[in-house]
C-alpha cells in the first residue's frame, strides 16, 4: 500500500491544560542542565515567549520544546549535539534492560506471545521525563507492573490483519528505556512474521529523553532490526522536516506502528488505516484527544477522517 505524505490540518492554540505541562518541562530541562535560578528563569522566558504564538497546535509545542532545548543549550555554552538528558537516558537504557529478561520469559509463556509484548512496549511508554518528574525508585516500582496496565482501545484484530498483508513495518519509537520494551515486541512480531521487513526510527538528534540512534545501539536494538534516523529534531515526527528516505519509506509502508504522545499528536492529521497508535495515556489533554481514560493503554489504528 502507498500514500503520499500529507499536511497537517491547521488550526491554532494549544490546549490551557498543556501550558502547565511545557513550563514544567522547560524547567525540568534546566534542572537536568544544572542551570542557575537565573539562567533557568531565562529559559522558561523561552517557553512562554512560545505560548504566545499562534500556529498548529502541534508543530507549536513541537517547536517550544525544541526552542527550550536550544536556549538550554545556549545557557551552557555547549554544541548543538549536547544531551541535556545523557546521563537520565544511559540510566532509563540500563533500568530497562535489567527488566528485559523477564519480560521476555513473560512473553514466551504467554498463550499469546504478541499481545503480551504489545502491553509490555506500550505500558513502556511511563518512561517520560518530559512529562512528569520520576525518581528511578517510582520508576522501578512502575517497571514491575507493565504487564498488568489495561488497555482501554486495543484494535488488535485489524493490526494483525494489516500485517499479514503488508511486506514493510516502520516502527517509530519514542523514548530511551522505553525502546528496551520496543525491542521485546519487535522480536515477536519477526517470529511471527519471518517475511515482514521492519524498520525501526528514530530521532536524529538528543531531544528531552527521546530515543537516538546511539540509545538504540546501546541496547542493541540495532542488532535485532534495522535502525535509521527520521531526520526529527522534535520530541515527534514532523513529516515536513523528515529526510527525504524516511519520508520515502513513510509512503511506501504498509503499516505503521507509532509509538508515544509525539508522535500521536504530530501524525494523527495525517493517519490513515496503516497507522497504529500504541501509547500510555499520560494527562486529561491527551485523553480528550484519544477518547481514552487518562493512565490507560492504547492501540489505536488511525484513520482519514480523524477530527483534531
Amino acid at each position: 500500500m502507498s500514500t503520499s505524505v500529507k499536511k497537517n490540518k491547521h488550526f491554532t492554540g494549544i490546549a490551557l491544560d498543556c501550558h502547565a505541562c511545557i513550563i514544567n518541562q522547560a524547567r525540568s530541562a534546566a534542572r537536568f542542565a544544572e542551570l542557575t535560578e537565573e539562567q533557568t528563569n531565562r529559559v522558561i522566558s523561552v517557553a512562554k515567549a512560545g505560548l504566545e504564538k499562534s500556529q498548529t497546535a502541534p508543530l507549536l509545542a513541537q517547536h517550544i520544546v525544541r526552542s527550550v532545548a536550544d536556549a538550554v543549550i545556549q545557557e551552557r555554552g555547549e554544541s548543538p549535539d549536547y544531551d541535556i538528558y545523557a546521563k537520565v537516558k544511559a540510566q532509563s537504557n540500563i533500568l530497562a534492560l535489567s527488566y528485559a529478561e523477564r519480560f521476555q520469559k513473560k512473553i514466551d509463556e504467554s498463550a499469546s506471545p504478541l499481545e503480551t509484548g504489545m502491553q509490555i512496549a506500550a505500558a513502556g511508554n511511563i518512561i517520560d521525563f518530559g512529562v512528569k518528574n520520576f525518581d528511578f525508585l517510582n520508576l522501578d516500582n512502575a517497571l514491575e507492573s507493565l504487564n498488568k496496565i489495561p488497555f482501554f482501545r486495543y484494535d488488535i484484530d485489524p493490526l494483525r490483519r494489516a500485517l499479514d498483508e503488508a511486506s514493510l513495518l516502520l516502527y517509530l519509537c519514542d523514548n530511551s528505556g522505553e525502546i528496551v520494551f520496543d525491542m521485546l515486541l519487535i522480536q515477536e512480531i519477526r517470529r511471527e512474521y519471518p517475511n515482514l521487513r521492519i524498520v525501526a526510527v528514530l530521532r536524529d538528534k538528543p531531544i528531552i529523553n527521546d530515543a537516538t540512534l546511539e540509545d538504540a545501539k546501546a541496547v542493541g536494538l540495532d542488532r535485532v532490526v534495522q535502525v535509521i534516523s527520521s531526520g526529527s529534531v522534535y520530541p515527534g515526527t514532523i513529516l515536513s522536516e523528515t529526510t527525504e528516505a524516511f519520508q520515502r519509506l513513510f509512503t511506501s509502508a504498509d503499516v505503521i506502528l507509532s509509538k508515544g504522545q509525539g508522535n500521536y499528536e504530530t501524525l494523527l492529521p495525517v493517519a490513515d488505516a496503516r497507522f497504529f497508535f500504541l501509547l500510555r495515556i499520560k494527562c486529561e489533554h491527551m485523553a480528550a484527544l484519544s477518547q481514552a481514560r487518562k493512565d490507560k493503554l492504547v492501540l489505536m489504528q488511525g484513520h482519514k477522517n480523524v477530527n483534531v
